[in-house]
């Protein structure tokens, strides 16, 4: 008799139609520009030399277990929040391997099973099967479009339930590029205060605006209620590889303390970050800044130019972007949106995603990441627009 899986875990592990084909033409020998890239370490991001030495200090040659990391890594995060103008105490951060580590933490801190955490739509579709392997129920909020992004609260409110126990902001947000309004924010804290659930704020991208000087609101600023925002190497020095994350905590005291002491129990049993990158965690956020610009400018010239390159073709419109890797274009819905992907694909050789993938409304949307290097990701705008239009 075959054990039985865990349906914490999808029972359908069939590949998509988009994947599919992505593979037979790989196979092929296609040269498809690559519009959904996400690792900034094969875009041509140009690194600093010697970037990576910290990590073979001495230091690194100690074990030293600590639930929520080293105190000098701590620190390290501590001060990234300040340069970006929050104080956050080095005992109110939590090191993790990942955001995506952070998120289940913060799941098994905040939920039993089958009770449910509020998650952004659009957004990234990873939230719900995160949210299954800590069996707790995803359930939907929307954010509408009207010249700009907003929270709908009234979509919060009605999906709230006796067994809500954190809502989850995404800001800036992926794919949209949308920041999190100061109103919303508020609304959103009273309202967790009221109803007794947590705010959990993945902030990533923070670091990315496509116009200088631009601030939005962070979930620490919602000190009526408990928040956790999220953040990690992966983005604020585009390094994914190294594995750090983070969690700063926030709110009225005698929930911050509590939080932290049953957080600490389920860091212990843990131990996930690895001491190379704890040590030399100062030195890479601080190189960081470097490759922030890099990315920065990258994604910024990149955005020039799809807008531009969109003003001449009447029937596709790109959504304005507040910050992020990511920009979305409606097209024409004179197919599915599967449809035109693969087509995309197929007769032009530029991969997107589709609009459904991130639980957008309606059709017809594609999402095009802003990493790819500037000539081709040029060309491949340009077949797209021809290819849609």
């Amino acid at each position: 008799m075959a054990p039985k899986f865990s349906r914490r875990v999808p029972a359908d592990l069939a590949p998509n139609r988009v994947t599919l084909a992505l593979a037979r033409l790989t196979a092929a020998g296609a040269d498809i520009i690559d519009l959904t890239q996400s690792n900034p370490t094969e875009a041509g991001i140009e690194y600093p030399p010697g970037l990576l030495q910290p990590l073979a200090g001495p230091a690194s040659m100690r074990y030293e277990p600590r639930p929520f990391g080293l105190h000098a890594a701590r620190q390290s995060v501590s001060a990234e929040f300040s340069r970006r103008g929050r104080f956050v105490p080095p005992d109110r951060v939590v090191l993790t391997a990942s955001t995506s580590e952070a998120y289940s933490l913060l799941f098994k801190l905040l939920c039993d099973p089958g009770e449910q955490v509020l998650i952004p739509r659009p957004s990234y579709p990873l939230f719900e099967h995160l949210a299954g392997l800590d069996s707790v129920v995803a359930v939907p909020y929307q954010l509408d479009y009207h010249g700009r992004w907003r929270v709908d609260l009234e979509s919060v409110v009605a999906a709230l339930q006796p067994s809500t126990r954190a809502l989850v902001v995404v800001s800036p947000n992926n794919p949209t590029g949308s920041c999190l309004h100061h109103e919303d924010l508020s609304a959103l804290s009273e309202l967790a205060a009221r109803r007794g659930f947590a705010i959990v704020g993945d902030e990533v991208f923070a670091d990315y605006p496509m116009e200088d000087g631009r601030r939005w609101p962070s979930v620490l600023d919602a000190d009526v209620a408990l928040a956790f925002s999220l953040g990690g190497l992966s983005k604020s020095s585009g390094l994914p590889q190294l594995k750090l994350g983070w969690i700063a905590v926030s709110g009225p005291e005698a929930l911050v303390a509590e939080a932290l002491a049953r957080l600490e129990i389920a860091c212990d049993a843990y131990l996930s970050v690895s001491t190379p990158v704890q040590h030399a965690a100062g030195a890479l956020l601080a190189a960081g800044a470097a490759v922030r610009s890099a990315i920065l400018s990258r994604t910024r010239s990149n955005y020039g130019f799809l807008q531009e390159a969109t003003s001449h073709f009447p029937s596709c419109q790109v959504l304005p972007v507040e910050a992020g890797w990511y920009a979305v274009l409606q097209v024409p819905a004179s197919r599915t949106e599967e449809e035109t992907v693969i087509s995309l694909l197929c007769d032009a050789q530029v991969l997107v995603h589709p609009g459904y993938f991130f639980d957008f409304p309606r059709e017809a949307f594609l999402v095009v990441s802003l990493l790819p290097p500037q000539g081709r990701f040029q060309a491949a705008v340009e077949r797209l627009l021809q290819h849609v239009s």
